[in-house]
């Protein structure tokens, strides 16, 4: 093995023994004859010494390495003296004393420190990103990110839900952010789409008897983007079979209570607060609340409900769904779904949280009559209505049950976790405010092979008349 150790793990236990720690160069210093050297890997940091007399021939490449070279070095744990003891750092009682060093990749000067506050700009961090995510603040947002991830597998499993994975190249079913569309070699002229959300997928799960599904999924919306989106992003996908909206607000309490416990170790109060949609457009001109100052508990959760199920587009003169045409309406207003669209509530709800909207679902549409009714008022007429969503709707036909869901936008609640104030500090390699990738300077050309393979061919866009 390349190391006995990692940097994190010595302690005054070890002193007297000998070891191997592998890992970057955090810093170098040079005093005279005497050289230290701070070894970093994932899990912590320890220092290192270096002495003519232990380290012999090692001592002279010591004198070679600088800032982020990657080393392997053997030698004694030994007792630091007193005056030296560092209680910030896990391995702060004890040294290395080196005896043999091997450099295994020596690297450039970085362009920027390794170092959690620095002043550098966000695209230059971004087209360093393995340099970016060696600091701790960043790396830590990654392990807080897979702690999600394993606290809602093992919330989830233990009641009984199965994780499906659902398809990324899918049909296009444009209804309302523009989708990502993927050409087909092998059917000229045609599109994949890359999903919005996997909701058509998991209600067919509901119709194939699953009851109870979960994913954490990735999804695409082809839109403006700002701190708080990005053209990929992940969200935790959740639908059951015969629930009514109680028990999906039961749920998902008892599932943040569970995440804010074990990541954040902070108690908080169920049930959560709710909101009618018109109370809190009435007293907060919003529907996404910020309730901390309210609720006086650092993460505020509320309920939004009773959204309206339609809204009216001025521009193209017609309604369209408040949030998408698989919404329950409320029972109460079947009869006026047509006459006063206006006055029809969704059964549909949001979780907010520090007036971030983080989640939102509803109670499905699971009667093939009234989904048709839906999409004839917003517009969509039963041969289009076939033609984008035929699927769902001849599966219904085939004993679909009661179902309802929610979806949670994984980045924006790791955002509000972590206390940062842009998605991009806790995704891994994410994209700009302009949808670009600096790393690997995605979007980008691709040879005209490929297009014609495609069946595609570049229109050159007219250029932007001059102001003034």
């Amino acid at each position: 093995m390349l190391r006995t150790h990692t940097c994190g793990q010595l302690n005054a236990a070890f002193v007297g023994k000998e070891v191997t720690l592998c890992g970057w160069v955090a810093k170098r210093r040079d005093h005279g004859k005497l050289i230290f050297i701070d070894i970093r890997d994932r899990y912590g940091l320890t220092q290192v010494t270096f002495l003519p007399k232990d380290a012999g021939e090692s001592y002279k490449l010591a004198q070679e390495i600088r800032s982020e070279y990657v080393i392997s070095v053997s030698g004694i744990v030994t007792k630091r003296p007193a005056n030296t003891l560092n209680p910030k750092l896990a391995t702060g009682e004890i040294e290395v004393v080196a005896r043999e060093l091997e450099i295994l990749n020596p690297s450039l000067t970085p362009p920027f420190e390794i170092e959690d506050n620095i002043d550098v700009s966000e695209e230059t961090r971004l087209k360093y990103r393995y340099l970016d995510l060696r600091r701790k603040k960043i790396y830590d947002n990654l392990i807080l990110r897979s702690n999600l991830y394993k606290i809602i597998r093992a919330n989830l499993d233990r009641l009984g839900f199965i994780e499906c994975e659902t398809p990324i190249l899918t049909k296009s079913t444009p209804e309302g952010a523009r989708d990502y569309l993927v050409p087909s070699r092998l059917s000229p002229g045609k599109f994949y789409a890359l999903p919005q959300s996997p909701q058509l997928f998991k209600q067919i799960l509901m119709v194939s008897g699953i009851e109870r599904y979960y994913q954490i999924a990735k999804c695409f919306r082809d839109e403006d983007l700002r701190a708080d989106r990005q053209p990929e992003f992940t969200q935790l996908d959740i639908e059951l079979s015969f629930v009514n909206e109680e028990e999906i607000f039961s749920l998902t309490e008892e599932l943040m209570r569970a995440i804010l416990k074990e990541l954040k170790g902070t108690e908080i109060k169920i049930p959560f607060k709710r909101l009618t949609y018109d109370e809190a457009q009435k007293k907060y001109n919003s529907d996404k609340p910020d309730l901390r100052t309210e609720l006086k508990n650092d993460f505020a959760f509320c309920w939004v409900v009773d959204f309206p199920l339609f809204k009216y587009n001025d521009e193209e003169k017609r309604w369209e769904s408040e949030h998408h045409p698989f919404t329950s309406p409320c029972k109460s207003d079947l009869d006026i779904l047509e006459s006063s669209p206006e006055k029809v509530k969704a059964r549909s709800y949001d979780l907010v949280l520090n007036g971030n909207e983080i989640g939102s679902g509803s109670i499905r549409i699971h009667d093939q009559q009234l989904q048709e009714r839906i999409f004839k008022i917003i517009g969509i007429d039963r041969e289009q209505a076939y033609q984008r969503f035929g699927f769902l709707l001849e599966a219904f036909q085939f004993g679909a049950p009661p179902h309802g869901g929610i979806a949670f936008g994984l980045d924006r609640l790791l955002t509000i976790l972590a206390g940062e104030s842009s998605i991009r500090e806790v995704i891994t390699f994410p994209k700009t405010s302009a949808g670009i990738c600096p790393l690997t300077d995605a979007p980008s050309d691709v040879d005209e092979k490929q297009l014609k393979e495609l069946g595609l061919a570049k229109i050159p866009r007219p250029p932007k008349a001059a102001s003034g």
